[in-house]
């Protein structure tokens, strides 16, 4: 569906800004939503259907699951906040059964997407603003807000939580987690980390 070579190229070009904290969210979402522009939705979601079921539900952590469970059983709310887009992450989300998806919105006009993003993203600070208005649409109020990442790009919404969580974290993320003195578990050991 893509020039392989290119998309490789730009992909890791994007993932290199990433990494480094540098990425420019709107022209990564316009890469990102390209194909939606280019293919009918029919093929676009039969293809992330069969991506999903291949790709992704193999490599969900071993214990991502039950610390999902973990968190129901006590009566929490669970939410995703991604910077990936939602036509990418919400059969993510449903395949783990939570709550609530707060991911960057693709713009939809006339039935059609435009490439371009829709409001804040959920991205870095952006992340902030959006988990605050979720918070603040609730019918109940939060006393406590944990958040679990692997991402140095969500520093600002782990320090903004009550609670901060890393998980298998980039170098950067797990130097300041050991400075903060924040949580480092993972996911993927032998035993869960709660």
């Amino acid at each position: 569906m893509v020039d392989a070579e290119r998309h490789t190229r730009e992909n890791e070009r994007f993932n290199t800004q990433y990494q480094t904290g540098d990425l420019d969210i709107h022209a990564y979402q316009r890469f990102a939503l390209a194909p939606l522009l280019e293919h009918s939705l029919e093929r676009m979601h039969a293809l992330r259907r069969d991506y999903v079921e291949r790709i992704v539900q193999p490599i969900v952590a071993r214990h991502a699951e039950a610390l999902i469970a973990h968190h129901r059983e006590r009566g929490d709310a669970v939410a995703i906040i991604t910077a990936t887009n939602r036509f990418i992450t919400e059969p993510i989300a449903e395949l783990l059964g939570i709550d609530a998806l707060i991911a960057t919105e693709p713009e939809i006009v006339d039935g059609a997407y435009t490439g371009e993003i829709a409001g804040v993203p959920s991205f870095q600070d952006g992340k902030i603003t959006r988990a605050i208005d979720w918070v603040a649409a609730q019918p109940q109020p939060f006393e406590h807000v944990t958040f679990y990442s692997d991402s140095h790009n969500d520093l600002p919404l782990l320090r903004w939580a009550d609670t901060a969580v890393t998980v298998d974290p980039d170098d950067t993320l797990a130097a300041a987690a050991r400075a903060a003195g924040w949580w480092i578990i993972s996911l993927r050991g032998e035993t869960p980390p709660f």
